[in-house]
């Protein structure tokens, strides 16, 4: 299990900061999520202030020690910041790097040129897939973001065109496939065999993806059309580079942090040996901060100095790249803040009692609980964990094809609807320069077609397996 794992379970078996009701801790629920939505559309606060505001207000409604609801939103506001903000930090290194030294310009300028017209929808899609099969969601974010951007700028397309069928493909390998932290948590909780659930999470996925992105993509492009916002856009500094650096050079460095993740997920499956050396090597240089740490240290080379900067001019680039992103930063802690409220509120249990009494397919019921965990809750990992534990009996007497299904029925739910609880919602408006409107419009539906038609596709998997 993992660290990220090892932390959700803990916090959602810790003592609930409120005795309130069930009725009582809905109706605070449906409170907070108005206040935020009410301050940031009707009041224009800041979202970093209006979640702040919201999370106090959630506690109020359910009856919470003020001490307390402030300690959960602290803990959540930094663990978030703690787990996402050093990645967009060294995320916004590389973009910055890649911009000013001409690589960035190198691979928007060749997949212009190989992938014009129609095809760049699905030349996205695919790019966002490879990259995310061993990503987390925020590091595929991180990297894939800026190119999203430049293209969309450059050869004159939607924004949303492009830009969900990549968040679609980072999405649906973040909640259907291993080894990302949800599914593999969920494969042991029910026994499930890896190999079996890989494989069949990869035949849901195909086709959810294509759903998902190209094809919604039409329909988000209509609804919400935006440029790309000028301040997201990685932009180069005052002086052309003496050289650009090659397309093979940067597309490498871009692609370290996916080859470093992806050992690591290899070496944890063919190894499988906490204690040996060789894992807990990968263990190391395959995690997240050191994968991108080490794709910026090399950057500085194959981009830097392939591009005639000396270290001083390397360095005022470092500099220039982090101002940019602490709105950014604030607005998906405090995102994270507000969900960590949810939780230690008790709502992930509040949704838990209410599923024990219900009569429906095993495949179903594992789908449902994990959305309404979702919702209340807004995190993808909790929702998983939590209807994983609740569901693992039903698993005991299925077969290793159906016990592979249960954990991707319950992954599937676990992506609907992201809303103002969710941290990615907010890096997604953030990073788009949308409002929250368009957010949902785009964002939010295609998480719950991506939810909703892989549930569908379980569901007829295990009628037919």
């Amino acid at each position: 299990m993992t660290r990220l794992s090892a932390e959700v379970l803990a916090a959602d078996a810790a003592e609930p900061i409120t005795s309130a009701g069930h009725t009582q801790l809905g109706i605070a629920v449906l409170a907070g999520i108005a206040v935020i939505v009410l301050l940031i559309t009707r009041f224009k606060l800041h979202a970093f202030l209006a979640l702040t505001i919201g999370s106090l207000a959630l506690g109020a409604f359910a009856g919470a020690p003020l001490d307390k609801t402030i300690s959960s939103f602290s803990s959540g506001l930094g663990s978030t910041v703690a787990g996402v903000g050093v990645l967009i930090a060294l995320g916004a290194i590389l973009g910055k790097l890649l911009a000013d030294s001409g690589g960035a310009d190198r691979i928007v300028d060749t997949i212009l040129e190989k992938a014009g017209g129609r095809s760049m929808p699905w030349a996205m899609v695919l790019i966002a897939s490879v990259i995310g099969l061993p990503l987390f969601f925020e590091v595929g974010i991180v990297l894939l973001i800026p190119v999203v951007l430049m293209v969309a700028q450059r050869g004159g397309y939607s924004l949303m065109r492009i830009g969900i069928p990549a968040l679609a493909g980072l999405s649906v390998m973040h909640g259907l496939i291993p080894p990302h932290p949800g599914p593999l948590v969920a494969i042991d909780a029910l026994g499930a065999d890896l190999g079996v659930t890989l494989a069949l999470g990869l035949l849901v996925a195909v086709p959810t993806v294509v759903v998902a992105g190209p094809v919604f993509s039409r329909y988000a492009a209509r609804w919400v059309d935006v440029p790309a916002p000028e301040r997201m856009i990685p932009q180069r500094s005052a002086g052309e580079p003496e050289r650009r650096p090659g397309f093979g050079a940067t597309v490498a460095t871009v692609l370290l942090p996916v080859v470093l993740m992806l050992a690591k997920a290899l070496v944890d499956i063919v190894v499988d040996d906490p204690g040996s050396t060789v894992q807990r090597t990968f263990d190391v240089v395959g995690s997240p901060l050191v994968a991108l740490l080490a794709a910026v240290v090399v950057a500085f080379l194959t981009l830097g100095r392939a591009a005639g900067f000396t270290r001083a001019r390397i360095s005022a680039t470092v500099e220039k790249s982090l101002a940019p992103i602490a709105g950014v930063l604030l607005v998906v802690g405090a995102g994270g803040g507000f969900k960590q409220t949810l939780i230690d509120a008790g709502v992930g249990r509040m949704i838990l009692d209410f599923s024990e009494n219900w009569s429906i397919p095993a495949m179903l019921l594992a789908w449902l609980i994990a959305v309404a965990i979702r919702l209340a809750t807004g995190s993808a990992t909790v929702a998983t964990i939590s209807a994983a534990g609740l569901v693992a009996p039903l698993a005991a007497d299925m077969s290793t094809t159906h016990a592979a299904l249960l954990v991707l029925a319950i992954g599937a739910g676990s992506l609907f609807f992201s809303h103002v609880n969710d941290a990615g919602f907010w890096l997604v408006k953030e990073y788009f320069g949308l409002d929250i409107g368009q957010t949902v419009k785009t964002w939010s539906i295609m998480e719950t077609v991506i939810s909703v038609v892989g549930g569908a596709l379980v569901l007829l998997l295990s009628l037919v397996l």
